[in-house]
């Protein structure tokens, strides 16, 4: 059991390093609002996928792929130097759209609670009345 709690405890480690990392290195207005949601990491430790969230425009989230695998190798050797690791692992930068989706998705839910309109009746003419209602009247 001691391996999965190693590796817990590297994956946070990664996790809090590199979003201080991104902060520090990559202008918001350039590359939109980064935030780190996971790392994958391999089980020797020698490399690990970075799942960043993206909240901005499409032409800055087009930026924000380019910078993250142009400073990969930058940003893995800041890293390296704050955190003590035998090896540090080779960082690969992914971009992380399920909050995206899930937004998609409660807008898909909210549009199916929503009280389907009625159909307006034609002017000059009134309403029916259902079955039940009509003979129930006088």
């Amino acid at each position: 059991m001691q391996p999965n709690r190693r590796t817990a405890r590297v994956r946070e480690l990664l996790k809090h390093e590199v979003a201080e990392c991104i902060r520090r290195e990559l202008s918001i207005d350039e590359v939109g609002l980064l935030t780190v949601n996971d790392v994958g990491l391999a089980s020797d430790l020698r490399s690990a996928t970075v799942f960043v969230g993206f909240v901005g425009t499409p032409d800055q989230k087009k930026r924000a792929k380019s910078r993250l695998a142009d400073h990969a190798r930058r940003i893995q050797m800041i890293v390296g130097t704050s955190i003590q690791l035998k090896f540090v692992p080779e960082l690969r930068f992914q971009l992380d759209d399920s909050i995206e989706q899930g937004h998609r998705i409660v807008a898909l839910l909210e549009e199916l609670d929503r009280p389907k309109t009625a159909t307006p009746t034609p002017p000059g003419t009134s309403p029916t009345l259902p079955d039940s209602d009509a003979a129930a009247s006088p």
